[in-house]
């Protein structure tokens, strides 16, 4: 499967989900809100060459997006979000790297069964933007020594694709729990060179190889298919505190097979300060045996411009 056939698999797969819909919901705008939130943080540190207390020269650049836009009449829902978030650094004597990356997409149709209860089903999907390194740590002479960075990542190696189906249970408007006995999961990696396996078990020291498993992928293949699975979503997203959110979203992944479950953590806080600025801290914490035994943590604190518009309805207390 080609580059281009997969992407217009995710186009066509994330679609499905508001086409599914009458043609109603398709063409009356009337019933939608929608929101919008992108910012731009930028850091700079310089010091002397005589500076005693020391420092690395610094600047870093990141940018974030999230989007929503949620339609409601009657009986139907139709969710969808947008969580997207890039930057990078630039230190002394190292280059560029990359200090933050998330490519999150999900959209979620509902109908009402029930107060508090929907039947539903959904499409989600998580990628990279930009290509990722572990730096230092591959032996690209074969002679058991660290010495150039090694391929882990890139945009579609990995992705993840998951469709689910189930029962959704809302209270509140900033709170919504979702069970699904039924969410199929596809992962992709459409590039060998993030395959790599330990020279030797526990030595820390690595080398690129196509035979190698890769976020479950195995090796000549581009895709793995996981049909019987269950997933459990959860969804927080309340002002806490003038001009403070706090977003929290968990989601549990368990294969029937396997039945070894992956767990994600996202928590987004935003403090604005003025019109313009605000303060942001992420947290994102990954436990996922087919990518690594212990669980991953990427952290993000930034101080920048704000731009924000919605036409939300106030959250009800």
């Amino acid at each position: 499967m080609t580059k281009k056939q997969l992407l217009t698999v995710l186009f066509l797969s994330i679609t499905f989900v508001g086409y599914a819909q009458t043609d109603t919901l398709r063409t009356d705008t009337t019933y939608w809100q929608k929101s919008f939130n992108g910012g731009i943080n930028f850091n700079q540190a310089s010091f002397s060459s005589n500076w005693a207390g020391g420092g690395v020269n610094s600047i870093s650049l990141g940018g974030l997006i999230n989007g929503r836009a949620l339609y409601q009449k009657e009986k139907w829902s139709w969710d969808n979000v947008a969580d997207l978030q890039l930057g990078f650094v630039k230190q002394q004597n190292i280059g560029v790297r990359k200090a933050a990356d998330q490519l999150y997409l999900n959209s979620v149709a509902g109908y009402k069964i029930a107060n508090h209860l929907d039947l539903f089903m959904s499409g989600t999907f998580n990628s990279f933007f930009a290509a990722g390194y572990k730096y230092g740590e591959r032996d690209s002479n074969n002679d058991g020594t660290k010495d150039s960075d090694l391929f882990v990542s890139r945009f579609f190696s990995p992705a993840f694709l998951t469709f689910a189906w189930g029962l959704a249970y809302k209270p509140v408007d900033w709170f919504s729990l979702r069970v699904s006995p039924f969410a199929p999961r596809f992962t992709f990696v459409t590039d060998d060179a993030v395959r790599y396996r330990e020279t030797v078990a526990g030595s820390g020291v690595f080398v690129q190889d196509p035979t190698a498993v890769a976020y479950g992928v195995a090796a000549g293949k581009t895709v793995r298919t996981e049909w019987l699975a269950f997933q459990l979503q959860s969804e927080l997203n309340k002002d806490i505190a003038p001009n403070v959110n706090l977003k929290v979203r968990y989601q549990m992944f368990l294969n029937y097979e396997t039945f070894d479950p992956d767990h994600r953590l996202d928590i987004s806080l935003t403090a604005k300060i003025n019109r313009f600025f605000s303060s942001t801290f992420g947290l994102t914490s990954i436990y996922d045996s087919d990518i690594s035994g212990d669980i991953q943590v990427q952290q993000v604190l930034g101080i920048g411009f704000l731009y924000n518009v919605t036409t939300f309805k106030e959250t009800k207390k």
